[in-house]
C-alpha cells in the first residue's frame, strides 16, 4: 500500500465544504477532511504533503486535443502574434535558414489580424524558405500554405478539391498535404513530441486528455506510441478517439472508446470550410458538407451496435441540422435509450439552434467544446463577425443554452489550436461575450472536470471524493477563494458560505490564473515543480 497525505490547504470537494486536507492510497482517495482530524493518517503515510494554504483540485480534462501536432510545435514557427504578412514573411526567412528539420514548419498564422489582409503566397513562401519543403498551417488547422517543394512530392494534390496554385490547401488538399508532411517527420520526432504534449498536460494540471485521431490527422500508430509512453512513465490518461467512416474494428483494434472525434461533417470557419445555412460575408460561399444524415445514421449505428461512441466534428449551423437528422434517425432504428446510451459526442458544435438542442439533450449527446474560441473570436469585430456578421457571431458557442437544455458539456482546447489552459477555458466561459451564454464558475470548471470524465463514459472520476481515482493538482492562487456568479439572476444564497458550495479562484480577467504545483494521476505524480512543496 502506497499512502500520500495533502494537509494545510483547501481541498475542493463537493462532500466537505470546508475540508483542508485529503489521504490518498494506492491510487483512490480514501478520505478528506480537517488537519487535527488527518493525524489519524500520518502514520505509514509514505509522504507528507504540507499545503502551505494551496488549493487542491480534481485534476483536469482536456476532452479534445492532439498530441503529436501540439509536441511539434517545439520545431515549428509560431506566426500567431507577427503583426504583418510581410513580418511573418521575414520570420519564416530567419527561421527556415537557421532550421535542421528535414521540414520547415509554422503555425498560427492568421490573416484577418495582418494589414494585408491575406494569406501569403505559394512564390511568396518559395523566396522565404528556398528549396524546402514548408507547411504553414493556419490558426484553425483546417488549412494551410505550402511550399513548390512540398506539393512536388503530391504532384496529383493539383486535381485535389480545395486546391489554389497560390499554395493554398483546404478539404481533401489540405488532407493530403498534411499526409506529406506527415512522411518528412522522423518517427522519434513523433515520440518525442508526443511525450513533450503529455508533460507540458500534466504540467497544466490536467490529468486526461482525450486524444482526437483520424486518417487525416495522424497515424494510426500514435496510439502504440502512446500506451508506450505511459507503461513507461507518469503521464496523463489518454483516452483515444478514431474519426473515420466504416472504421469501427479499426477504432477497437487501436484501443480507442469510440470511432469519433475530428470525423468531420464540415470545416472551420477561419477557413470559411464551416458549412452554412446563409452564404459567409466576406466571401461567395457558404462552406462544405462533407457527410450527409444517412451517413450519420449509418456511422452512429455501427457504433451502437459495437458498443462505442459515435462522434463528428461540427461547427456550422447546416452541419449542425444534418447531424441531428442524422442522430434522430438512428434513434428511429434503435430507439432513443440505446442512443443515450451510446453518449456519442459532437465535438465544437458552435452553432446550434433551440430545436437541436433540445434534440440532442434528448439524445444524451456530450458537445466537447472549446470556450477560449470565444475568447479569441467572438465579439464585436471578431474573426467570426467578419465572416458571418454580428447578429450570427453573437448566437455562436451558446454554453449556457446547451447547459439549460440538458446537453453535457466537455471542455477542452483543441490544442494545438489554443494550448492547454484549463482555468483559461473556465475564465472563458465565465466571461463569454455574450451575457446571455455566461456559465457560473463552477459550472464551467465541472465541464472541465467531471464532464470530460462522462464524455469518456467514465463516471467515476473528476472528483475529489472518497473511493475516486486519485487524480488531483495542487495550485497556487494569487487571490482568494469564492463562489461566482455571472450576473444577479443567479440565486445569492449560493455564494453565502452557509450554503457549502465550494470555493474556486477569483478568475476576474484582471486576476491571474492559479499555477500548477504538482498533478497527480492515478496516485502517482506526473508532475510537480521543484522546491514547491
Amino acid at each position: 500500500m502506497t499512502r500520500t497525505l495533502l494537509r494545510g490547504g483547501y481541498v475542493h470537494t463537493p462532500g466537505d465544504p470546508h475540508a483542508t486536507a485529503l489521504c490518498i492510497e494506492d491510487g483512490q482517495v480514501v478520505w478528506t477532511g480537517d488537519d487535527d482530524a488527518s493525524a489519524h493518517f500520518v502514520d505509514n503515510a509514505d509522504r507528507i504533503i504540507e499545503l502551505d494554504g494551496r488549493l487542491v483540485t480534481p485534476a483536469f480534462v482536456d476532452s479534445h486535443v492532439h498530441l503529436a501536432q501540439t509536441g511539434l510545435a517545439a520545431h515549428s514557427l509560431d506566426l500567431g502574434e507577427t503583426p504583418s504578412m510581410a513580418a511573418a514573411l521575414d520570420a519564416l526567412a530567419d527561421f527556415a535558414r537557421s532550421s535542421t528539420f528535414p521540414i520547415v514548419l509554422a503555425h498560427g498564422w492568421d490573416e484577418t489580424q495582418w494589414p494585408e489582409g491575406r494569406p501569403f503566397t505559394r512564390e511568396e513562401v518559395d523566396r522565404a524558405v528556398g528549396s524546402h519543403p514548408a507547411y504553414l498551417g493556419r490558426v484553425e488547422v483546417h488549412s494551410a500554405v505550402v511550399s513548390t517543394a512540398l506539393l512536388d512530392r503530391i504532384p496529383d494534390v493539383v486535381e485535389a478539391d480545395g486546391y489554389d496554385a497560390n499554395g493554398f490547401v483546404a478539404r481533401d488538399a489540405y488532407n493530403r498535404a498534411r499526409e506529406a508532411m506527415f512522411a518528412l517527420i522522423p518517427d522519434a520526432v513523433r515520440e518525442d513530441a508526443i511525450h513533450r504534449a503529455l508533460r507540458d498536460a500534466a504540467a497544466h494540471g490536467i490529468g486526461m486528455v482525450h486524444e482526437l485521431g483520424a486518417p487525416h490527422l495522424n497515424p494510426a500508430v500514435d496510439f502504440s506510441v502512446i500506451d508506450e509512453l505511459r507503461a513507461a512513465h507518469t503521464l496523463p490518461q489518454v483516452v483515444g478517439y478514431w474519426g473515420a467512416l466504416k472504421e469501427v474494428e479499426t477504432a477497437q483494434h487501436l484501443g480507442c472508446v469510440g470511432a469519433a472525434g475530428d470525423l468531420c461533417m464540415d470545416g472551420a470557419i477561419g477557413a470559411r470550410t464551416a458549412a452554412m445555412n446563409a452564404p459567409y460575408l466576406d466571401a461567395p460561399t457558404s462552406g462544405h458538407l462533407y457527410l450527409d444524415a444517412a451517413q450519420v445514421r449509418d456511422h452512429v449505428l455501427d457504433c451502437t451496435h459495437a458498443g462505442i461512441q459515435a462522434g463528428f466534428h461540427v461547427i456550422g449551423d447546416r452541419a449542425t441540422a444534418e447531424v441531428v437528422a442524422g442522430l434522430t434517425m438512428a434513434a428511429e432504428v434503435v430507439g432513443v435509450p440505446a442512443i443515450v446510451r451510446g453518449r456519442h459526442r459532437l465535438e465544437h458544435l458552435e452553432m446550434v439552434g433551440p430545436e437541436d438542442m433540445a434534440t440532442l439533450g434528448r439524445l444524451g449527446v456530450v458537445a466537447s467544446v472549446q470556450p477560449v474560441f470565444d475568447e479569441l473570436w467572438g465579439g464585436e469585430g471578431s474573426l467570426y463577425a467578419q465572416r458571418l456578421g454580428a447578429d450570427r457571431a453573437r448566437k455562436m458557442n451558446p454554453y449556457a443554452s446547451l447547459n439549460r437544455a440538458g446537453v453535457s458539456l466537455a471542455f477542452g482546447s483543441d490544442t494545438p489550436v489554443s494550448p492547454f489552459g484549463p482555468w483559461a477555458a473556465v475564465r472563458a466561459a465565465a466571461h463569454h461575450h455574450n451575457d446571455s451564454e455566461r456559465l457560473t464558475v463552477r459550472a464551467a470548471f465541472n465541464a472541465h472536470t467531471r464532464g470530460g470524465w462522462r464524455a469518456a463514459r467514465r463516471d467515476e472520476g473528476g472528483v475529489i471524493a472518497p473511493g475516486a481515482p486519485a487524480s488531483i493538482a495542487v495550485w497556487d492562487v494569487a487571490g482568494d477563494l469564492r463562489v461566482q456568479t455571472p450576473d444577479a439572476r443567479v440565486a445569492a444564497w449560493s455564494t453565502d458560505p452557509r450554503a457549502g458550495v465550494p470555493h474556486l479562484p477569483d478568475l476576474h480577467p484582471d486576476h491571474d490564473l492559479p499555477t500548477c504545483v504538482m498533478t497527480v494521476v492515478d496516485g502517482r505524480v506526473a508532475h510537480e515543480e521543484p522546491g514547491a512543496l
